[in-house]
């Protein structure tokens, strides 16, 4: 199916209902008039077992609430202190650069020498066992993302396995979750450019709404549990608001440039130097 733009949008906006025309629910593969892949869209594809063993060891974690996300939250000015942001359940798992504010308190107390600020998630390093069984499903997602995405999941595994920081067996480096919040306009940033996003759901209790959209094209998808939707992350998307009580955890896979760029240059002794680092930078 060809869509052609028909709304004008600005980054940080909400999606309105207004401005969707066609809510997809089923198997659906969407071009821009360019011919350019826009979406490809696949209805239960992940097995039930992997879906409730992600959930159960992920839930405790991906119920925090943070402020780590920029346009897609509100943020109205890219130069706004992270912690201004507004408060929402978006937390990240894996691979990742930078480090938390704990953490440099850490470095510069005890005037470490750190040879890079790419590191382990803290969930990856204190939640060992958990961060194990989360693995099958971020699998699955990897041989979806494979299965109908060959030529651009090529050249992202490639990516991923130079880098020192990948999660094993994938194309990843990181993987977001976002519960229950309105994702605002935005285009992705610091992912490979190369490679196509994905977003699944985990859904617990009913609810309606949440549609991932692209509002510029006037369309959106119904992404519900079992379903993955492969997307053009660096066109404007966001997401209709959720409502009714059930939880909408959506579960974004990605490799991150930066940790990718950077984790490749570094020594297997390094690496096993930096790794040992975190950890005591995550007690």
């Amino acid at each position: 199916m060809i869509v052609k733009k028909i709304n004008n949008v600005k980054e940080g906006e909400k999606v309105k209902e207004e401005m969707i025309k066609n809510i997809y629910k089923k198997d659906v593969d969407i071009y821009t008039e360019e011919g350019k892949l826009l979406a490809r869209f696949r209805k239960k594809e992940i097995t039930k077992e992997k879906i409730k063993l992600f959930y159960e060891n992920i839930k405790d974690h991906a119920y925090k609430k943070t402020s780590n996300r920029g346009t897609a939250s509100g943020q109205k000015s890219r130069k706004k202190n992270v912690r201004e942001n507004p408060k929402i359940m978006s937390n990240v798992i894996g691979y990742i650069d930078g480090f938390a504010p704990s953490q440099k308190v850490k470095i510069k107390r005890n005037n470490l020498d750190v040879k890079t600020n790419i590191r382990p998630c803290i969930f990856n390093l204190n939640e060992k066992e958990k961060w194990k069984q989360v693995q099958p499903y971020i699998k699955e997602v990897d041989k979806l993302y494979k299965k109908y995405m060959k030529e651009e999941y090529k050249n992202q595994r490639e990516k991923a396995d130079e880098s020192k920081y990948k999660i094993e067996d994938t194309s990843f480096t990181t993987v977001t979750t976002n519960v229950n919040y309105q994702t605002r306009i935005h285009k992705d940033r610091g992912d490979d450019t190369e490679g196509y996003g994905n977003i699944t759901v985990i859904e617990d209790g009913e609810y309606t709404g949440g549609e991932t959209c692209f509002p510029e094209y006037g369309i959106g998808f119904d992404v519900r549990e079992g379903d993955i939707l492969l997307m053009d992350v660096h066109e404007y998307h966001g997401n209709l608001k959720k409502k009714g009580k059930g939880n909408r955890m959506s579960v974004v896979c990605y490799l991150k440039l930066n940790v990718w760029e950077k984790s490749k240059r570094l020594t297997k002794k390094e690496m096993i130097e930096h790794t040992e680092l975190m950890k005591k930078l995550a007690t």
